[in-house]
């Protein structure tokens, strides 16, 4: 076999290994026109520190906010942690979610409660909003791996809806009736399936990507209210945070089992990577309630080892706090979370735990951080890999 200096680009994810002068292969068969994992044991392996693309390093550094009540989007300078510039989108903007291949971002206003829902455009590279796309209910997007497809999350319709990536026209929708409250989704190591949360229920549901149709659905143990998932750096472990069960539980995404459960604090919410592929971050929201009080005590955020699944750390947020959605800095040095129910974003030092506060519209929710290092995004406020 003749070695090469570069990795193939293959559509089985091949992977060659050196080790004691052997050339060892390791496949991921991943699904067809989806990029290669070039590491079996770590999908996060593109997301490491200042490892930007090199067109989309051209974006100026902004944080993205979308404010639920007051129908806006706020933009933040991360250099000087200020509010720079703000604008109207649509109804009730639930996140701001990174397309497949990293040109747009997509505000998903839901418009609660009608059927008015759109998604705004941003170009990051202008950072100006373009016109809105009608679309059905889009609580939160993501992408297939492949890029063929982004799923808007119809949470109030119980139902995923396939779409052009670009011009968001519907490919065909996946019903998921035992999923009461759809909403946050993450995808296997290679990309067949992805978990959905079901917030009202406490079920998941798995849904095959490929064939778009649910394999089935788990109901947790304990909690009943689960919220963001991420898969693991293996690519087969996911976490599930629960609101209720103030934790996160552990699931097999293959067998589609749970195995564990590892406590953190009082409303357990979003759960972000960090950008050494070695610790996950837990927003705890404080409360229980999906409309809570300001300045909650318990509010605040856990670290865990991936390696070992203990909890190392833990950062309560100064007065109290809400800390809801966001994502890693670009150098890992900066996790920024929205503070739903205080009205504020925080940038919290990931070496220190230490917490700055930025005033922002009505109850902030899932914030992006761009530009962020890696070759695709699944979605979300950011998922990339």
């Amino acid at each position: 076999m003749t070695h090469k200096k570069k990795l193939p680009v293959l559509g089985l994810g091949m992977l060659l290994l050196l080790q004691g002068g052997v050339a060892m292969a390791q496949a991921v068969d991943t699904i067809p026109g989806m990029p290669p994992v070039l590491d079996p044991h770590n999908i996060y392996t593109e997301t490491r520190a200042n490892n930007l693309n090199p067109e989309v390093a051209k974006d100026p550094p902004r944080i993205y906010v979308p404010n639920l009540r007051s129908n806006n989007v706020y933009v933040i300078d991360p250099q000087t942690y200020t509010v720079i510039a703000r604008f109207k989108v649509g109804k009730s903007p639930q996140h701001v979610v990174p397309a497949w291949d990293l040109r747009t971002l997509w505000v998903t206003n839901n418009a609660e409660g009608t059927t008015n829902g759109t998604l705004t455009p941003i170009d990051p590279r202008t950072t100006q909003p373009l016109p809105e796309v009608a679309v059905d209910d889009p609580y939160n997007m993501y992408f297939t791996p492949d890029g063929k497809s982004a799923i808007t999350v119809a949470e109030a319709r119980e139902r995923l809806d396939f779409r052009d990536p670009h011009t968001m026209e519907l490919q065909g929708s996946v019903s998921v009736p035992q999923c009461k409250g759809v909403n946050h989704a993450d995808f296997s190591i290679d990309g067949r399936y992805a978990i959905f949360t079901c917030e009202f229920g406490g079920y998941l549901a798995k849904v095959d990507t490929v064939n778009r149709t649910v394999i089935g659905y788990l109901k947790l143990s304990g909690g009943g209210m689960p919220q963001d998932i991420l898969t693991a750096p293996d690519g087969h472990k996911f976490y599930v945070a629960d609101m209720h069960a103030d934790g996160v539980f552990v699931i097999d995404g293959d067998s589609f089992r749970e195995t564990g459960f590892i406590p953190t604090g009082i409303g357990t919410h979003g759960l972000y990577p960090s950008r050494d592929g070695t610790k996950m971050y837990v927003a705890n929201r404080g409360s229980h309630k999906i409309h809570g009080p300001p300045h909650g005590k318990a509010g605040g955020v856990s670290v865990i080892d991936f390696a070992t699944d203990k909890v190392v750390a833990n950062w309560p947020i100064p007065g109290g706090g809400s800390p809801d959605m966001g994502n890693v800095s670009n150098d890992g040095r900066t996790l920024w979370l929205s503070g739903r129910f205080d009205d504020v974003v925080y940038a919290i030092d990931t070496t220190t735990g230490a917490t700055r506060k930025i005033p922002v519209g009505q109850e902030p929710h899932g914030l992006t951080v761009w530009p962020q290092p890696g070759r695709y995004s699944v979605g979300h406020t950011g998922i990339l890999r």
